[in-house]
């Protein structure tokens, strides 16, 4: 069977460091950092008290007032990004046939706002069990895909994956599956996280997994620097077209790249531990480098899953100089993490993006807050410190890693005809 070629046609996003692409991709750039003190709820009591939280966002702006009350926040994300890939993409009722155009996404845990409120709600009551009729609709994790879907009459597949912070990348790899099968002509994927909550954050506090930075939250996350301390939490969204590449030449879509393959693989080691020497990591790569036919020398950008914890970081740079040997010192390597955090089910999506756009605009965003070196890190190794860096890019990787050992990884290659 041939299998068919897949294209990315369509970005949107919703980040802390930007509410669309184009202001995402100049904050990158830029260097901004996303982490502030926490303004949704008191954090007295709290350990961590900032979080990368999307700003200056109204609801209102965009999805009808009644219909944004039925809809956690992590599915309003979801529909503001896709709108803005779609619109982006110039998918029309007349350009597509709706049976054939799905809509796969990631989230990681889905309506935990929700949840939350309606459980203190009950908590606080006589014992009787009042629920609001719609909190299982907007709590349950599959239910932003669907919104997507019903939004745009889309008929195709429809459902979510969940693997931890790997579910967006989890997500992209089946759409690409899909698609490149003959499946579908066109699927929304990406993925959304709106965990920034009394629970996530008390929850991720008691694991000892977030900074605690509390007087420097802008600096909080530093991937690969020695005085890392622990992640910093984020939500938003982000939301690409993928589409077989006859179909958007066909209807004459602008394309951003190829998508050349995905891998997968599970640690089998820890419930939130990596490996020490990275040996689910470095299956994943390989997978991934395997699928899309590719040679370790010709990648020249690896955004990593690095999330700034102590473990984490040296675990995943191990494996890639595992995999790409002496190679290894000629890529760009960054940790996007740095400015945005660390959206959980959503990463892998704003991820994609940052690499696709690094792809695009021949520029590398940085890793930013880096100020000491950790000895346990290959000094050779290009980590993109502090400033862009300008490169010509064919070939980007992007990482993406969840608890209980989940691995994803998806390689974007500049279009050749």
């Amino acid at each position: 069977m041939q299998l068919k070629r897949v294209v990315v046609t369509g970005l949107g996003a919703l980040t802390p460091i930007g509410n669309n692409i184009q202001e995402y991709w100049d904050a990158l750039i830029s260097g901004k950092s996303g982490a502030a003190p926490i303004t949704y709820y008191d954090t007295e009591k709290h350990k961590t008290k900032f979080a990368c939280e999307v700003k200056n966002f109204k609801v209102e702006d965009f999805i009808d007032r009644k219909e944004a009350r039925r809809l956690d926040k992590f599915s309003q994300y979801a529909i503001v990004a896709s709108d803005e890939a779609i619109k982006d993409a110039g998918i029309t009722p007349e350009n597509i046939n709706k049976h054939r155009v799905g809509v796969i996404w990631g989230a990681g845990i889905g309506g935990l706002e929700t949840f939350q409120e309606e459980v203190l709600s009950y908590a606080a009551g006589d014992g009787t069990p009042r629920f609001n009729p719609f909190f299982i609709p907007k709590m349950i994790a599959d239910i932003a895909p669907a919104h997507i879907s019903m939004r745009n009459g889309f008929m195709g597949p429809n459902y979510t994956t969940v693997s931890a912070c790997a579910s967006s990348a989890n997500a992209m790899i089946d759409a690409f599956n899909y698609i490149r099968l003959g499946m579908c002509d066109v699927i929304i994927s990406g993925g959304s996280e709106a965990a920034v909550t009394i629970a996530g954050m008390g929850g991720f506090n008691s694991m000892h997994a977030l900074s605690t930075r509390n007087d420097s939250p802008e600096t909080a996350s530093r991937p690969f620097d020695a005085t890392r301390d622990g992640f910093v939490l984020g939500e938003g969204a982000g939301a690409l077209v993928l589409e077989e590449y006859e179909h958007a030449k066909a209807r004459g879509a602008k394309i951003y790249c190829e998508i050349g393959g995905g891998g997968m693989s599970s640690d089998a080691y820890h419930l939130t531990a990596p490996h020490p020497e990275g040996i689910g990591v470095i299956a994943v790569m390989e997978n991934c480098l395997r699928d899309a036919g590719v040679q370790p020398e010709e990648v020249e950008h690896i955004n990593t899953h690095g999330t700034s914890t102590p473990l984490g970081d040296v675990a995943e740079l191990k494996a890639i100089s595992a995999v790409f040997g002496d190679h290894a010192k000629n890529i760009n390597i960054n940790s996007t993490k740095s400015m945005t955090g660390h959206l959980l089910g959503a990463a892998g999506g704003i991820e994609a993006i940052a690499s696709i756009l690094a792809i695009k605009n021949g520029i590398i965003p940085p890793t930013i807050n880096h100020t000491t070196v950790d000895e346990n890190i290959n000094p050779e190794l290009n980590l993109t410190l502090n400033k862009a860096q300008k490169r010509a890019i064919k070939i980007a990787m992007s990482n993406t890693f969840g608890f209980g050992g989940h691995n994803a990884c998806v390689l974007f290659k500049k279009l050749e005809a």
